[in-house]
């Protein structure tokens, strides 16, 4: 079975290579272009894992992550953060908000597809 997807990010650019890298690595992708739509896009689908960009307009990643983590259906679903951001006080805080992981922008479509079976145990 393959696993569904949701990808937030708000650069077209970083949407469509990380859609390549995870389309390619026999996922499937769906793809949002801000937290609020993210926020939205899943509470109308089931999703196996969300890669989420910090810095968007109308709502961030990481707010989209508190609002996520309050849903019961989706207190479970891993959610990796890909940003430009390193910050140890901002990954702390991502993390207390319920971010499974964390990978830096630029990032490695390998290191995208290592970290992303890693979190979904397959």
């Amino acid at each position: 079975m393959t696993a569904n997807i949701l990808t937030v990010d708000d650069s077209a650019s970083i949407r469509l290579t990380t859609k390549v890298t995870l389309t390619n690595a026999g996922y499937s992708v769906t793809e949002a272009v801000n937290g609020a739509e993210g926020l939205a896009t899943a509470k109308g689908s089931s999703f196996d894992l969300i890669v989420t960009d910090l810095n968007m307009p109308v709502m961030d990643g990481l707010t989209m992550i508190e609002e996520l983590r309050k849903l019961p259906a989706q207190a479970g679903v891993p959610i990796i953060f890909l940003t430009t951001e390193s910050d140890a006080d901002l990954k702390a805080r991502a993390k207390a908000a319920g971010a499974t992981g964390w990978l830096t922008k630029p990032f490695d479509p390998e290191s995208l597809v290592k970290i992303v079976k890693k979190v979904l145990g397959r």
